[in-house]
């Protein structure tokens, strides 16, 4: 079995890695700092909380401590899509890196330029930054690239995914050709084919287990529910996700609860926090200061429930998390084996819900076909208010089947209906419609049973038509009718 002292690693690395209580690399550090140390550009597949970002921090500190950084001139580059995920790098940077004298900058928004610009001016070898902020320093004149060595593209697919595509050619078209490009990803998409045939050269590909697949130390379970009105969706989840909470119990100590939308993000925190539960939101329109504080309580234990966007789905290494919540199932397959990949972590094992509606079914389908797995079913907690169990229901629809037949019996048969209806059509019509027997029957009606269909056109309970005005005629017509009388 391969030890980090097998991988030719610079001996106060070895110490740091040592400190932190690590002996063995896991596959996608074993198969990538070998080829990273030699020099050769590497594209490393492996699914989420397997060590990628030691994986390449390692060898990078191993060739960056020969030599010396200039102000304005980084002499390595990591590239991440988040800001959360850029400072986990820094930290993990900070952790292996002591004992040397290696110097870093982190630029990401929602912190001021000013105090990034004088990191930068003094000079830093590993520049840790999300694209957006990157090209910002670059426009304002304050960084150049012509001296970055080494250029990292962390959770590529994510970069891709999120519209980073034009942010990172630009930027790659501002590092040196001979630079040293490593990449990163949990899933390997077409698109990403495509970026390292075009900026990669002749790479060392390393694919650890298979791609796009779910640890084995996770267990997936699918709470399927059909709301009874189409704008009671989210509040049908939102107690489905309560009761199933309550389920667990004890066992539940903590969970991230991943969301679609940001919007959503903040109801169902809201809520939470409303029945008693703590919780906090995090997601891409919160300070960076507040999201800062957020992860920081979740990750020393003091919130138990976190609530996020995609913006915590990749890369965030967070240890000890027994719970994820899919409350949307993820509109990106790719995004539900990073969102359940929050834990389950270094061996350990962890629960993974999520709530699906039959809106959801393409969801599921795309998510199910790039695992090569159906999600396990499971038993829905919750039961809404007034619902009656499945027994009672099939009681009460055997008297109402008795009474159907019942009915049924009690209607004529079609020949019958076919004689009487004949006999009728032979029948001779009466000369005279308005005979007194008839008008007598007509008139001994009571008012409830006249028709009082527009214009005297017919009875609404299917009796005979009634011609004329009725059985009141106003007087101006009789006065009228008496006048042409006299005149007669």
């Amino acid at each position: 079995m391969t030890s980090f002292s097998d991988l030719n690693l610079d001996p106060k690395v070895l110490k740091a890695i040592e400190a932190t209580g690590y002996t063995t690399p896991t596959p996608i550090q074993a198969g990538a700092i070998a080829p990273a140390l030699e020099g050769r550009d590497v594209l490393g597949i492996a699914q989420t909380g397997t060590g990628k970002t030691a994986a390449f921090t390692l060898p990078m500190i191993t060739m960056l401590s020969k030599g010396r950084a200039r102000a304005r001139m980084p002499r390595s580059l990591v590239l991440a899509p988040t800001r959360e995920l850029a400072a986990q790098v820094a930290e993990n940077f900070d952790t292996y890196a002591k004992g040397s004298r290696l110097t870093k900058a982190l630029l990401i928004g929602g912190v001021s330029f000013k105090e990034q610009d004088q990191l930068i001016d003094r000079g830093v070898d590993v520049l840790i930054a999300t694209p957006g902020r990157l090209i910002d320093h670059f426009e304002r004149g304050k960084l150049l690239l012509t001296g970055v060595q080494i250029m990292v593209v962390d959770e590529a697919d994510r970069m891709l995914d999120m519209g980073f595509i034009p942010d990172i050619e630009r930027i790659f078209e501002m590092t040196p050709f001979t630079r040293q490009t490593l990449f990163f990803s949990a899933t390997m998409a077409p698109e990403i084919e495509r970026i390292t045939n075009k900026f990669l050269s002749n790479p060392e590909k390393i694919e650890v287990e298979r791609q796009n697949s779910t640890s084995d130390t996770i267990t997936q379970i699918l709470i399927e529910h059909t709301p009874k009105r189409r704008d009671m969706t989210a509040k049908d989840k939102r107690e489905i996700l309560r009761a199933v909470i309550e389920r667990d119990g004890a066992d539940c100590r903590n969970a991230i609860i991943f969301c679609n939308r940001k919007t959503e993000v903040d109801v169902v925190a809201k809520s939470l926090k409303k029945h008693g539960y703590d919780a906090a939101p995090i997601h891409g329109d919160l300070d960076q200061s507040q999201r800062t504080r957020t992860l920081d309580g979740f990750r020393d234990g003091s919130l138990r429930f976190l609530v996020a966007s995609d913006v915590a789905a990749r890369g965030l290494d967070i240890p000890n998390v027994s719970h994820v919540f899919n409350f949307d199932v993820p509109s990106h397959a790719e995004d539900y084996v990073h969102r359940i990949g929050r834990t389950g972590r270094a061996g350990k094992t962890g629960l993974a819900y999520t709530i699906s509606t039959p809106s959801d079914a393409k969801y599921l389908d795309a998510i199910q076909s790039l695992v090569k797995a159906d999600i396990p079913r499971g038993e829905n907690p919750w039961t809404p208010p007034g619902a009656r169990p499945a027994r009672d229901e099939a009681e009460e629809e055997a008297p109402r089947r008795t009474a159907s037949r019942s009915r049924s019996r009690t209607k004529p048969r079609p020949e019958t209906q076919a004689t009487e209806t004949q006999a009728t059509q032979e029948a001779p019509r009466d000369p005279n419609p308005k005979t007194p027997a008839r008008t007598e029957a007509r008139d001994d009606r009571p008012e409830s049973g006249r028709s009082r269909s527009r214009g005297g056109r017919g009875r609404q309970d299917g009796g005979p038509r009634v011609v004329g005005l009725g059985d009141h005629v106003p007087s101006f017509i009789e006065m009228s009718f008496a006048e042409r009388r006299a005149e007669a």
